[in-house]
């Protein structure tokens, strides 16, 4: 078998990463070698690979799903928002520069797609098969003269085309004849057919729908995946999607002490890596919300600042909130509070940034021993270590450089009383590390929570995405799934007036 895919969907958060994760493992199942691609993604929560690169935490998670290790190729390029308006480009996993919307569509975009043709055209020479994940919509006409993710990666590669749509949103058959009605002649040749994402109820209702939307397009439809909790793994986009009151799913299954333990996580501009505290959900017991109001962290146990691409603005917000107040306040009672990346640089005394916001000389919360200096070249490192006597795991990505001047070691951050910093991402994934974390928060907090003995975030991760690769064996036609991949669009499908505009 040689082949490949793109998973097209008709909107954002349509479900294209965990489909294209699915088929990955699926394929993986069924013996063939595999790879993920997305030539460009837009996110906050990003990776670095072994190598150093740093690519979308969804493309790792997709490697995963295909067994394999996730390098720069499958994500050669990654746009961070700094703003409504500007982003920093991650070019093959190292940053080349900030970049407003119209001066990236305005000719630097095009100016990648032979990067991106490259990356793509070496995955497909060492693996069977490459599954790729488009961005957005296809059918976003504005931009389909610079696209390089959608039908500008497929029409080039010559890839067939697979349209996810969310029937939970609403208008999915609209949604679908429009994607296809909306596309060049040539766009709609590689137009392969339809998967519906999200359904609820008796498949037996939809199948007139589907039935129609064949002949309406000379499409078929694929499968109807049926919705299921929990399998929103790893979100591109923590810019767009407000996090207030949301609350991270938490494994099935009743504290293993007296009390549960209450997680409030801040949901700060530009969150990035939020991920962080899905191996706090993963355990029993622990539930995890995210926040924006000063009184939702009075009955918290434990306080979480995450990472964030802006710093400073952060500390503003949370300045302006009464976030920082009462942040104060918990460390001077002794009650937890734990800063991660561009969280930790928050809890600290000092801030000079000329990089990130240039806003120069800024004061910090004061509430750990540390002075943080941005520099323009970004750490991107894979650490190993100990604290709080277990093994620990994580990766590093940020510009900002932290001098700790005092405090208990920990991790390469600090901590002083009950609030703790450190620039690790990830490290709650590494399961006794945590364990002993929640010991020690349940103790300041006065909680009778025990965390549970054998939970393992790696194996929970590997169930989610065997629940993923169930999903697509069970509920997709794989037998047509599998000659899309290997021969790509059928010929001959009709066009769908009016076409893209000229």
């Amino acid at each position: 078998m040689s082949g490949g895919l793109l998973v097209a969907g008709t909107t954002s958060d349509a479900g294209k990463s965990v489909v294209t994760a699915g088929i990955c493992r699926w394929l993986v199942r069924q013996g063939v070698k595999v790879a993920p691609f997305k030539a460009q993604n837009m996110s906050l929560n990003s990776f670095v690979t072994r190598e150093g690169a740093e690519i979308g935490r969804a493309q790792a998670m997709q490697a995963q799903a295909a067994r394999v290790e996730p390098t720069a190729l499958m994500n050669p390029v990654l746009l961070k928002p700094g703003s409504d308006r500007s982003s920093q480009v991650v070019l093959m996993g190292k940053p080349v520069g900030e970049m407003t919307a119209r001066g990236y569509h305005g000719g630097r975009q095009e100016r990648l797609l032979g990067t991106v043709l490259e990356c793509l055209a070496e995955l497909r020479g060492t693996y069977d098969a490459v599954i790729c994940e488009g961005a957005g919509s296809p059918a976003e006409i504005n931009l389909r003269r610079t696209d390089i993710v959608n039908m500008g990666v497929a029409r080039n590669a010559r890839l067939p085309v697979l349209v996810v749509g969310d029937i939970d949103r609403g208008g999915v058959f609209a949604s679908f004849f429009g994607t296809v009605a909306l596309l060049s002649r040539e766009d709609q040749a590689l137009v392969a057919g339809f998967l519906v994402n999200k359904f609820r109820g008796d498949v037996s209702l939809l199948e007139p729908g589907l039935d129609m939307l064949r002949d309406l397009t000379g499409r078929p439809s694929y499968g109807v995946l049926p919705f299921r909790h929990g399998l929103g793994i790893d979100e591109e986009d923590g810019l767009r999607v407000s996090m207030r009151g949301a609350v991270r799913e938490s494994v099935v299954a009743p504290p293993v002490g007296a009390d549960v333990l209450r997680v409030a996580v801040c949901a700060i501009p530009l969150m990035s890596n939020f991920t962080d505290v899905d191996a706090l959900a993963a355990e029993p017991g622990v539930v995890v919300r995210f926040v924006d109001r000063a009184e939702e962290l009075a009955d918290a146990d434990l306080v979480v600042i995450p990472g964030t691409r802006g710093t400073v603005k952060a500390l503003e917000w949370l300045r302006e909130r009464g976030l920082a107040e009462a942040i104060a306040r918990r460390a001077a009672e002794g009650r937890p509070v734990l800063g991660i990346c561009g969280g930790f640089q928050v809890l600290g005394e000092h801030i000079e940034d000329e990089v990130e916001s240039r806003a120069g000389a800024v004061d910090g919360l004061g509430l750990l021993p540390v002075r943080v200096r941005f520099a323009r070249e970004k750490t991107l490192t894979r650490p190993v270590g100990e604290a709080l006597g277990e093994p620990v795991e994580g990766y590093e990505i940020h510009h900002g450089v932290a001098e700790v001047t005092g405090g208990t070691p920990f991790l390469d951050g600090c901590r002083v009383g009950e609030v703790w910093g450190t620039h690790w991402h990830g490290s709650l994934e590494s399961d006794g590390f945590r364990r002993a974390f929640l010991r020690e928060v349940a103790a300041a907090a006065g909680r009778r929570f025990v965390p549970a003995a054998d939970t393992s975030f790696a194996a929970l991760r590997e169930e989610q995405l065997d629940r993923l690769g169930d999903l697509i064996e069970e509920h997709a036609d794989t037998d047509a799934l599998w000659r899309l991949i290997e021969s790509g669009a059928p010929t001959g499908l009709p066009f769908i007036p009016p076409g893209a505009p000229a």
